[in-house]
């Protein structure tokens, strides 16, 4: 349902291990193993690795790149796992938003109760939301923070 939406997706990792602390063999197949079930399931290809937890070493990178993986992380952190009120989750993500920021946001309960008036307020301070391959393209058009 999210990629007939339109949206884009990325590789999370199949089991959402330690990345900086398995095994080459195994970083190597957690990854894989994510894009092709994504594969298989949306017929979708990925070209995004988030570590989880953030976590990860230089041949996580590598591992990631040679599978035609770029790895991308975040710059302002909802900590919506912890489920805070919707209210605590805006101003923590609102007091942190910056022009190019990736926002960490998970399936929660707390997200969902803040994502509409979140995605406003950015309207508001002129950014913009956009894909992850958007964000980073070199040839896109740069909106101004007024």
């Amino acid at each position: 349902m999210i990629a007939e939406g339109g949206h884009e997706l990325g590789n999370h990792s199949y089991s959402h291990p330690d990345m900086e602390r398995i095994s080459s063999q195994a970083s190597k197949d957690e990854i894989q193993k994510t894009t092709e079930v994504i594969k298989a399931v949306t017929g979708k290809d990925v070209t995004w690795f988030a570590p989880p937890s953030g976590s990860f070493r230089e041949e996580t990178v590598k591992i990631a790149d040679s599978l035609g993986l770029n790895t991308v992380l975040w710059s302002v952190d909802t900590i919506d796992w912890q489920k805070p009120s919707p209210e605590l989750l805006q101003k923590r993500v609102l007091s942190k938003i910056h022009p190019g920021a990736f926002v960490l946001m998970h399936p929660t309960e707390s997200t969902a109760n803040s994502l509409d008036q979140l995605i406003t307020e950015f309207k508001k301070q002129n950014f913009h939301v956009v894909t992850v391959t958007e964000a980073v393209n070199e040839k896109r058009i740069v909106h101004t923070h007024e």
